[in-house]
């Protein structure tokens, strides 16, 4: 294994808003631009994607396909955890075309020893992967959304699948359709969150796990720019946009603050999460195991 972050994207050749399944997304205005927003769309994402490179990502990629706009939304493949792929069942049918594209690519990724093997949900249940299941390492739990999209039932298939912890917190937001769009775990174990997004049951699970000097609560300005949907890699935290008053407190914890612009994808409400996937997260219970299976070194 490899110490850089792997993290499957995919380029946007055919991205564009070609049908409504949120708020944020309008193919009328899209199409009086669109030639315009596609080459805006291509120009973000290689830079956002260089980026990543400098950070010391190994960027793996899905090959585009027309018909499937919304296939640049990699966070959306899978649940990725301890070399297992936990493959995505869409809500809607104009997503749903994506699944046995996803697939094959794991079924790729698993014979080149990328990850170790692929699962399926059970027929009846929706799980949109990472976009609705959040990896917090600091609590050792996935912070799952359902409402919108994903089913509250696939948390016991996660916790089946995986064996860690996944808590469930309900969407009522539209905006906010997807748990990576409204809450962001940070290496430090700092969760950035939207309040609005969450019902005041979720709010209150929220705050018996994650104690009041770990909160960063996102202001609506911020939330209407997707700020939370973020990618860490160190202390390196990669954004579309975000205020200044957001930078600094990330900036006062620690962070560095980087703004790669994505705004033709936040016309399809996305952003800098879900435009990846990261491959390569590991459980403390896995780090153990393979730390045990190591041969000792030997001593001369």
């Amino acid at each position: 294994m490899t110490d850089k972050p792997r993290i499957l994207m995919c380029r946007p050749d055919f991205f564009g808003v070609d049908y409504v399944i949120n708020p944020w997304m309008d193919p009328a205005s899209w199409a009086t631009d669109a030639k315009a927003l596609a080459a805006t769309a291509q120009a973000e994402w290689r830079a956002y994607h260089d980026k990543l490179k400098r950070f010391g990502a190994a960027i793996h990629l899905v090959p585009p396909a027309p018909g499937l706009p919304d296939l640049v939304f990699t966070a959306n493949a899978a649940v990725v955890m301890d070399g297992t792929a936990l493959l995505a069942r869409f809500r809607h049918p104009e997503r749903q075309r994506e699944e046995d594209r996803f697939e094959r690519l794991f079924r790729r990724l698993a014979a080149d020893g990328v990850i170790e093997r692929v699962r399926h949900l059970s027929p009846n249940l929706r799980l949109e992967g990472a976009g609705d299941c959040v990896w917090d390492r600091t609590r050792g739990l996935f912070w799952m959304g359902y409402g919108p999209r994903s089913d509250r039932a696939a948390r016991g298939a996660v916790e089946d699948c995986f064996g860690i912890k996944t808590v469930a917190l309900e969407l009522i937001d539209p905006h906010f359709y997807h748990m990576d769009t409204a809450l962001n775990v940070l290496p430090g174990g700092e969760v950035m969150y939207v309040p609005s997004a969450f019902t005041a049951d979720g709010l209150a699970e929220l705050h018996d796990r994650v104690a009041p000097d770990l909160r960063i609560p996102v202001e609506p300005a911020d939330a209407a720019l997707l700020a939370a949907n973020a990618v860490s890699i160190g202390h390196d935290v990669i954004l579309s946009q975000c205020s200044e008053s957001l930078s600094v407190r990330l900036e006062e914890r620690g962070y560095r603050v980087h703004r790669s612009p994505l705004t033709a994808f936040t016309r399809s409400g996305g952003a800098a999460f879900c435009l990846t996937l990261r491959l390569d997260h590991r459980s403390d219970a896995a780090v153990r195991r393979e730390a045990r299976a190591a041969p000792a070194l030997a001593l001369g």
